[in-house]
């Protein structure tokens, strides 16, 4: 069950307190006007954390602190250039250039930082989405959350004071003497970073870029300096609308796109964050970061990202249209719906918009409704043949308004179209099993596994069919082909693994299967305890 509310009512620390003493497992989504974070927990540990529009500063941490060099930093970023999906981390540990523990040691700081960071956080409000888990090839660590909460409570308590002389990341701040030159003056080797640093021209956000140091620990370095009266402001850096900023900001943007159109998606979200640090509202950055955030699978930071343009910008036809997605992903249904009505509004004669709205009514278990949005679809596309989409949807929609006659006609005319569509085949093989017609469920079910792209519910439905006839083999051999295309499929594939592999007496792969059940849905108790007399039989 979710949870949710505001952050003026309850604080992150109490949050996180009941997510760790119920020993949950799932995402804490915060935001804050245009600011988005969130906190991935795992039995009551904290896995993951990230804040949105801030840069990834690991290799730069990486470099400052002596961990690597600048030429393998530069090395390692033109192979993550010409190898998709492979982050930064990674590669310098194959490269050999930097140890594993090094490098979880540094990821642990960030994500320490990004939670200490949104404890600063009073205003907003928070979601808590159980069994959500972070996408595959991040780095995931286990921290303790007492840890964080009470070194938490005590950077926010020093914040209080050090904002009152560094109220600003903006701000720039000079000498007035020279600490080093003075005998017997106990400097710490954060002050000692800073104290380089210190030239009248970097910012405190500047200096926290260079010396390898968070940003915390810069404030705290550059506060003592300042009521010992070593170092005092002399001013704010020059931001947007001042000279120089277009330039920047054309140029984030440029090769914000050209890093996307190469494939390269995290260099391309790098650099449309910069654009925003120049621009926080600037249109096609947030759009850019907003699609990028769709097509990584992260609909709340895509809804941020729409929710921080511009009205004029946010009230678009193609934005509402993104931003109802955005919702539909998310399970927010009505919101998606009256997104695509505020489209309407705007182009009420466009049918793919009337395709949206049955797609999000059959999503959100409307059977009857999503039906006739399909029918008025057809209607306003006239004569043109409808994208496999449609008949995808339709035949599922029918199904669930109990029009199972409907349901296989949609079909089948899907079918006259696109003949080898890997969705309406199983879905319409799902209708007539539903009908009791397992011979003809399983023609289409056989028809979509050979397709070009066989679809991984393809197997999933004749692994199922084949359990029901006590065919465990087979069984086995097409729910192992389901999890090879799709190992987030389901929970049920991996139980049913489980309990096939028990049957052959292979112990150790049943356990195996059913921990991976399990991380996809940490609350099944039934399948626990199953887990718990696997282990005591082994034991004993």
């Amino acid at each position: 069950m979710a949870i949710e509310g505001s952050l003026a009512d309850i604080s992150l620390a109490d949050i996180c307190q009941l997510l760790t003493m119920g020993r949950k497992t799932g995402c804490l989504t915060m935001t804050d006007r245009s600011n988005f974070g969130y906190i991935f927990f795992e039995n009551g540990k904290v896995i993951y954390a990230s804040l949105l529009n801030r840069p990834d500063r690991l290799g730069e941490l990486l470099v400052k602190n002596e961990a690597i060099t600048r030429d393998d930093l530069s090395a390692a970023m033109e192979q993550q250039g010409q190898r998709e999906g492979k982050r930064l981390g990674e590669i310098l540990v194959e490269m050999g250039s930097l140890a594993q523990e090094d490098l979880e040691k540094y990821i642990s700081v960030q994500i320490e930082e990004a939670v200490y960071r949104l404890f600063t956080w009073a205003q907003g409000s928070f979601h808590f989405k159980p069994d959500e888990m972070p996408e595959e090839g991040f780095f995931l660590v286990s921290i303790n959350p007492d840890a964080l909460l009470m070194e938490g409570a005590r950077r926010v308590d020093e914040w209080s004071l050090i904002e009152k002389r560094v109220s600003s990341m903006d701000l720039i701040f000079v000498l007035k003497r020279d600490p080093l030159t003075e005998e017997d003056l106990e400097l710490t080797d954060a002050q000692r970073r800073v104290i380089l640093l210190l030239d009248g021209e970097r910012s405190v956000e500047d200096i926290v870029e260079e010396s390898g140091l968070v940003e915390f620990d810069t404030a705290k370095a550059l506060y003592g300096l300042i009521l010992a009266d070593f170092a005092e402001s002399i001013g704010k850096k020059a931001r947007p609308g001042d000279s120089g900023d277009a330039e920047k900001l054309a140029e984030h943007l440029r090769l914000g796109l050209a890093f996307y159109r190469s494939g390269m998606l995290e260099d391309s979200v790098g650099e449309f964050r910069k654009a925003l640090q120049v621009d926080p509202q600037h249109p096609q950055a947030r759009l850019r970061l907003a699609m990028l955030s769709l097509k990584a699978g992260r609909p709340q930071e895509a809804i941020v990202h729409f929710d921080g343009m511009p009205d004029d910008t946010a009230m678009t036809y193609g934005i509402l249209r993104n931003r109802a997605l955005a919702l539909e992903r998310l399970g927010r249904y009505d919101e998606a719906l009256a997104s695509l009505s505020q489209a309407g509004n705007l182009h009420p004669d466009d049918p793919a918009l009337q395709l949206s709205v049955g797609i999000v009514l059959f999503k959100a278990g409307n059977g009857p409704a999503a039906v006739k949005a399909m029918e008025q679809y057809l209607e306003k596309l006239g004569s043109e043949t409808p994208p496999p989409m449609f008949y995808a949807y339709a035949v599922l929609a029918a199904g669930l308004a109990g029009a199972f006659g409907q349901a296989v006609e949609f079909g089948r005319e899907g079918l006259k179209n696109y003949p080898e569509e890997g969705a309406i085949l199983v879905n319409t093989g799902a209708v007539l099993e539903h009908k009791g017609e397992e011979e003809a469920a399983q023609a289409y079910y056989e028809r979509a596994a050979k397709s070009e792209k066989p679809p991984p519910q393809a197997y999933k439905a004749m692994g199922d069919q084949a359990f029901r006839r006590g065919d465990s083999k087979g069984a086995r051999a097409h729910y192992e082909q389901a999890v090879k295309i799709d190992s987030r499929l389901g929970e049920d594939v991996y139980i049913k693994l489980g309990d096939i592999a028990l049957e052959d007496s292979q112990h150790d792969e049943a356990s195996t299967f059913w921990r991976r059940a399990l991380e996809l849905n940490p609350h099944n108790d039934e399948l626990q305890e199953k887990l718990e007399q696997l282990g005591a039989q082994a034991d004993g």
